[in-house]
């Protein structure tokens, strides 16, 4: 397996496109806010969405389109959320009848995403305008990628993308994938759009398979600020055009394919986790020596989750009380008095924390470790084989800036 550029435009029959549509008139002038994603041919298709009680309607309507295991095609928007917004069914339903007719797509193979304010109508209007353009600007090159991937940008500082190639059935294969994420992120997805492709031949039900377990090691274990979404989408589309034999039980030709999707979402979460709003550090915790994997994804997820840690963090702190504190509220059962706490980082590792009780450590040391772009907290409970990473980010100043005034 190898990095390769293309993004969700590097597996082979999938074109992309991005453009600004208007949908919000105050939104900058350069700033892509439709995008639109097409196979040459129908795709094996599955998706994982929030595990809020409140679904925006493109969730709702996602659902629906995908119980029959196939998609096509895929157009998105940013801005408007088209969450709990009049006509929101509705207007889903009429993207549904645009992209269907504009781009020779089955009505039943079109999903919908939206990102952005919750509560205001969507500009179907602008949408239908400027869909024409969209589906001529179709293209399989890095460049569409490029404008896809800042079509769904908010918040976002920078641009989420990457792809990989892989060996499969004898066969060279492609996944790439891009995402938008950067507040409202929570464990169980946040306000996260991504959007996976691969012309590796896999059945629907591996597929989701696949999906379901790697986005629990990776998307489900980033948090940025404890909130969850009412639009979180995660979609991959394989349209087998690697003429691969399909992948239809598991073994080694699924494991190959399951890692490269690990990659491609590893990369993005993380990526998602650092750019978190108003964030100046990646927060990785390693949880190890728990009784099992779902303990120590518990306790890691407390301590990226401490709004005191997060602080701490933002200020170079070496504050391992608070650490410690979080693991103690997560609700699993540990002795406090066999747990290691650990600071790393590129410059190094300090130990700040033995059997439960501090020890002696240079300050100066930790807040030189504690500067770097990464920080990483290590803790070890002694008890058992259990392990589990999960990433966050710092608390600062900007957080409070932009969410303050986010609608207005």
């Amino acid at each position: 397996m190898k990095q390769i550029p293309g993004g969700i435009c590097a597996a082979k029959g999938f074109a992309a496109a991005g453009l600004r549509a208007g949908i919000k008139p105050s939104s900058p002038a350069d700033k892509n806010d439709l995008g639109l994603l097409v196979s040459e041919v129908p795709c094996a298709a599955a998706g994982v969405f929030t595990t809020n009680l409140v679904k925006a309607s493109p969730v709702l309507l996602d659902q629906e389109q995908l119980k029959d295991g196939s998609a096509q095609a895929l157009i998105v928007n940013s801005s408007i959320a088209n969450a709990c917004a009049p006509e929101g069914d509705a207007v889903c339903r009429r993207e549904v009848e645009l992209v269907s007719g504009a781009a020779d797509v089955k009505a039943s193979d079109v999903l919908v995403s939206s990102t952005g304010v919750i509560g205001l109508r969507l500009n179907v209007e602008a949408i239908e305008a400027a869909l024409p353009e969209l589906v001529a600007q179709l293209d399989h090159s890095p460049e569409a990628s490029d404008a896809l991937a800042r079509a769904i940008m908010t918040t976002d500082t920078v641009k989420k993308e990457i792809a990989f190639e892989f060996e499969v059935g004898g066969k060279t294969a492609h996944i790439g994938g891009i995402s938008k994420g950067s507040g409202m992120i929570h464990p169980q997805m946040g306000t996260m759009l991504c959007y996976l492709t691969t012309d590796a031949a896999v059945s629907t039900e591996l597929l989701d398979m696949a999906l379901r377990d790697v986005v629990g090691k990776t998307f489900n274990r980033i948090s940025v600020d404890g909130d969850m979404s009412t639009n979180d989408t995660c979609i991959v589309l394989a349209n087998g055009l690697a003429g691969n034999g399909c992948i239809a039980a598991e073994g080694a030709d699924y494991e190959a394919f399951r890692d490269a999707m690990y990659a491609v979402c590893l990369y993005l979460c993380r990526l998602m986790a650092k750019d978190g709003e108003g964030a100046t550090h990646l927060m990785t915790c390693t949880v190890s020596g728990a009784s099992d994997e779902a303990a120590a994804e518990t306790l890691a997820k407390s301590v990226i989750n401490s709004s005191l840690t997060k602080a701490a963090i933002f200020g170079a702190d070496a504050n391992w009380g608070r650490v410690l504190c979080a693991l103690g509220y997560a609700g699993v059962p540990f002795d406090p008095e066999q747990v290691r706490i650990a600071f790393a980082s590129d410059k190094g590792e300090v130990v700040v924390c033995e059997n439960g009780r501090g020890v002696d450590f240079s300050e100066e040391r930790a807040k030189e470790i504690l500067l770097e772009e990464e920080v990483i907290i290590r803790v070890d409970l002694s008890e058992g084989s259990g392990e589990a990473t999960c990433w966050g980010c710092d608390l600062t100043y900007d957080y409070v800036k932009i969410n303050g005034d986010y609608r207005t």
